[in-house]
């Protein structure tokens, strides 16, 4: 079987989910100055493919790199790596009341 080329691979955190199936990934990263040397924080949002809604904000994700779904998603969100507290709260107040 052939392989795919070589996808990107991000982590960032989760910063919207109002839009179905879709999440806004923060990735921040550190880029060294050119002429002082020193670093500088960067940060870009990249829209992420979210099939089934599991993503909740501040969860923090890994992302990659896909073909282009929409007009702006790139990326998928391969798995979630830490819940945030409160999605977490969120998510077991559900399952209480069920």
């Amino acid at each position: 079987m052939k392989e795919r080329g070589v996808r990107k691979k991000l982590v960032g955190v989760v910063v919207g989910t109002k839009m179905d199936k879709t999440a806004v990934v923060l990735v921040n990263r550190l880029k060294k100055h050119s002429t002082y040397n020193k670093f500088i924080r960067r940060h870009t949002k990249y829209l992420a493919h979210d099939p089934n809604n599991i993503c909740h904000d501040g969860d923090t994700v890994r992302i990659i790199e896909s073909r282009p779904i929409s007009k702006l998603k790139r990326w998928q969100v391969v798995e979630v790596m830490e819940k945030s507290e409160i999605a977490a709260i969120e998510e077991s107040n559900s399952q209480a009341q069920e």
